[in-house]
């Protein structure tokens, strides 16, 4: 068993490991990054909507079990940069109030333990980091900035564009959606981006879209201090005697090959699923339920969204190409006549005919998909789904359990209802249906892209498993930066909140160092 030392081991390549590993080699200490996946693939097949979209090409987690004890493959993609390989690239800053106790229909948002205030400067140095588009001072839900955004909105399509204008000349206030790609729109020559229709759930062939990979780990690992290993899972945390500290940890090739790799500071960012198992897998006689675990909060409270994908079927063909480029908010907190959150809505990439195959029985008799393609509006629709105990995370003599049921529906089944009327008040479209190729069987619970909740951190270690700093609170070196740490998961999009608090507790790890 080979055994290295580094000064800092970082577990995982996504939006909060990536984040970190840009902040903590400015220290210019030996950085030691572990990657379970490899590269993905650079291919024709990263823009061919069968092999995504149907086959689930770049999806590749090993079997879960639901609680029923039945087998299902979350969402999830094992490759340097994360679910960010395949994400929409929407970064949203969290709304200043979902930081406070919210009241919904459904029950209770709990109160973080820092307020937004704590996090603006480091929302600011992560949508640099990640290239953000958007504008500021549309949206009236959006939280107060020191700086605008980094790089202008996105414009709309003509399409899109008369959508925006009618939602305004109704009286509703839509906005720019925040977007993570690398697009000059002044100077389309020199643009990464090509605003192609293949960035919301594809991979980028082109390396156009603000992923952790492209944005953070390749710049990272020409630096020389400086190591990244792929096709390492690291399996086990190791402790020393008194349990109070990580001495290495265990590495597992594909092949089965074992190695170890010992460190001064621990980071882990494995997703709120993954690291969460893998403070299971290392239970010790110190920790026999997992690391740093004494709250029994380890696993608890999984949180991934409540969603819903709509499309707005018109008689008029929409050519749109790019189409993710409007954002609305105006039932984020509620409405006139309804006191509770209902959610947020944001377009999503232009679907085309292998899309929405799942939808054909459905779908009006005599059109081809290609045409239904042709004359569609997407819709994504999100709302909080608040923090259970009962939600969770288990490893049960070594199946994966994801046991998780959804809560606080009221206030979103209300905002599905509402945007349909929008829609049909702004004379938009003719047929609205539900899009059931993003909603099948499996998906409310294979669907864990916005997966948090699993280590909540706090000021009380009985009832978090991280310190305000992501620290766990039983262990002294052992940090978690990716969506484990959320109190609440508010209803937008959580990757721009996971690579801020990455960046803050980079740089305080690099104090501490």
């Amino acid at each position: 068993m080979n055994t290295s030392h580094y000064d800092i081991i970082i577990i995982g390549t996504g939006a909060g490991g990536g984040a970190a590993l840009d902040t903590l080699k400015q220290a210019g200490k030996r950085i030691l990054v572990l990657e379970r996946g490899t590269f993905l693939p650079r291919e024709q097949a990263n823009w061919d909507a069968v092999e995504v979209f149907q086959k689930g090409r770049y999806h590749n987690a090993e079997d879960f079990y639901d609680d029923k004890d039945e087998a299902f493959q979350p969402e999830m993609g094992y490759f340097v940069g994360g679910n960010t390989k395949v994400y929409g690239a929407a970064m949203f800053r969290l709304r200043e109030r979902d930081f406070e106790c919210v009241q919904h229909a459904g029950g209770v948002s709990p109160e973080w333990p820092l307020k937004y205030a704590d996090f603006e400067p480091y929302y600011t140095k992560a949508e640099k980091l990640f290239n953000v588009h958007g504008k500021s001072g549309i949206d009236p839900t959006d939280p107060p900035r020191s700086a605008e955004y980094p790089n202008p909105p996105v414009s709309h399509e003509p399409v899109i564009q008369d959508m925006y204008d009618k939602l305004r000349g109704k009286g509703y206030t839509p906005s720019y959606l925040p977007l993570g790609i690398r697009l000059n729109e002044a100077d389309r020559l020199h643009s990464d981006c090509i605003r192609c229709p293949t960035c919301d759930g594809f991979p980028c062939l082109i390396h156009a879209k603000a992923d952790a990979d492209i944005n953070c780990v390749r710049p990272a690992t020409d630096e020389s201090h400086v190591t990244l290993l792929t096709n390492a899972q690291a399996t086990r945390l190791i402790t020393n005697a008194s349990g109070n500290e990580i001495k290495s940890v265990e590495v597992e090739s594909p092949d089965g090959a074992r190695q170890t790799f010992s460190a001064d500071m621990f980071v882990v960012a494995c997703g709120a699923i993954n690291s969460s198992l893998l403070f299971m897998q290392s239970a010790t006689d110190q920790h026999p339920n997992g690391l740093a675990n004494k709250s029994d909060q380890l696993g608890r409270n999984f949180m991934k969204h409540l969603n819903a994908a709509m499309m707005a079927l018109s008689r008029h063909e929409n050519p749109t190409v790019f189409q993710k480029t409007i954002a609305f908010s105006d039932f984020y907190f509620g409405e006139k006549d309804y006191e509770f959150p209902m959610g947020h809505v944001q377009l999503m990439g232009k679907s085309n005919k292998h899309m929405i195959a799942a939808d054909a029985p459905k779908l009006a008799p005599g059109f081809v998909l290609e045409e239904i393609a042709d004359h569609t509006i997407d819709w994504w629709l999100t709302g909080e789904d608040l923090p259970d105990p009962n939600n969770r995370v288990q490893l049960i003599k070594g199946k994966k359990y994801l046991k998780y049921q959804p809560n606080n529906e009221e206030g979103f089944n209300r905002l599905r209802s509402r945007w349909k009327e929008v829609l049909q008040e702004c004379d938009v479209c003719d047929t609205i249906l539900d899009h059931k190729f993003y909603l099948g069987k499996t998906i409310p619970l294979a669907g864990v892209a916005h997966q948090n909740g699993t280590m909540r951190f706090g000021t009380d270690a009985k009832t978090s498993v991280l310190d305000l700093n992501c620290k766990t609170h039983e262990i002294d070196n052992l940090y978690v930066v990716d969506g484990s740490f959320f109190v609440s998961a508010g209803a937008v999009n959580p990757s721009l909140t996971i690579i801020a608090n990455a960046i803050r507790v980079g740089e305080h790890l690099i104090e501490r160092l």
